[in-house]
């Protein structure tokens, strides 16, 4: 909502007297004067009048989770853990997932309650590299990185998926990484190749990388530094 508007909605100003304080500089975004009535203010802007708070800021709140194996990437399960149930009671309506595991797989996932910020994360057009560990059941053959460098050809979907980089590591191990996220978009790419993936760990989303220190189903806050880097 722009800034005049969200001052003009409240009882107390008309659209007048909005535009005059405004011009003589006593409306604040976050601690700053603001004289531009049409700045758009989120729900994380506190919004005051001198010294009286028109409109307090919710927190934002940015998450890293190792996830473990066996809890599900959801808000809600009768059957499993969710990625949810590690963090406090207070915190868990508010938060919601960008970029999810399935549950089986391990490692880096992302919790916060920006919108903006999390689609900035995951939205296919921004195609931000997220690396994974992987393990598989056969060796893994010479041509898997050409094969995933050129792109296979998902049916179901009727699409060819972008290129991937693949890091032998292995025999059977490698480091792979993805420029989208299409649905068991790993395992089907291995499975292509009649390989079955026996364990898959996230290390990485853009320039996120999984705490070394966080241990599975252990969470902290990012860092300034980590929030501004998406």
């Amino acid at each position: 909502m722009r800034l005049d508007r969200l001052l003009a909605n409240q009882p107390q100003y008309s659209r007048k007297q909005v535009r005059e304080l405004l011009r003589a500089g006593v409306v604040q975004v976050n601690g700053a004067v603001c004289h531009d009535g049409t700045q758009a203010i989120d729900r994380f802007a506190e919004v005051a009048i001198g010294t009286q708070v028109v409109r307090a800021g919710r927190a934002a709140h940015y998450f890293m989770l190792h996830k473990p194996a066996g809890c599900v990437s959801a808000t809600a399960d009768n059957e499993h853990t969710t990625v949810l149930d590690f963090f406090p009671e207070a915190l868990r309506s508010e938060l919601h997932i960008a970029g999810r595991l399935d549950l089986t797989s391990t490692g880096l996932m992302l919790l916060t309650n920006d919108g903006l910020w999390s689609r900035r994360l995951t939205l296919p057009g921004q195609r931000l590299g997220k690396v994974y560990r992987v393990r598989t059941e056969q060796p893994i053959s010479a041509e898997t990185a050409e094969v995933f460098a050129r792109g296979i050809y998902f049916a179901f979907e009727n699409l060819t998926t972008l290129p991937a980089e693949l890091e032998l590591l292995g025999s059977h191990e490698a480091r792979l990484t993805l420029h989208e996220g299409r649905y068991h978009q790993v395992k089907r790419m291995f499975g292509h190749l009649r390989n079955k993936v026996l364990s898959l760990h996230r290390e990485q989303m853009g320039m996120l990388h999984l705490d070394p220190e966080l241990k599975p189903g252990q969470w902290r806050a990012l860092s300034a530094a980590e929030i501004a880097s998406v």
